[in-house]
């Protein structure tokens, strides 16, 4: 077992930081919620990801979901907070993912 995925961890609290953050500056369930959702998929991601670096399943979907639902959301409505960052940090996210994907040998 190597060390924690610091990475993922630090997506994941931000996701479910702006979950929160949305419910308490505009009083959104949905963002609540979804901020919850994701972010809890996302800790289970880097849980899976800190035990064995290759078992990127979950986070990738995950993450690559996000990144539909927030990019959608970026450029129908064009403003950077939070649907551009959100969707900036996704496509990370799914790159880095992805990336381990492909390099498995």
């Amino acid at each position: 077992m190597g060390g924690v995925d610091i990475v993922s961890l630090a997506y994941s609290v931000t996701v479910t930081a702006g979950g929160l953050m949305g419910y308490v500056r505009a009083g959104s369930i949905p963002s609540l919620v979804a901020g919850l959702a994701f972010g809890s998929l996302m800790g289970y991601g880097t849980y899976q990801t800190s035990n064995d670096p290759q078992n990127v399943n979950l986070s990738l979907v995950t993450s690559g979901l996000l990144a539909g639902v927030m990019g959608y959301r970026f450029f129908n409505s064009g403003k950077f907070m939070p649907a551009g960052l959100v969707f900036g940090l996704s496509l990370l996210m799914v790159a880095r993912f992805g990336y381990r994907i492909a390099s498995r040998t």
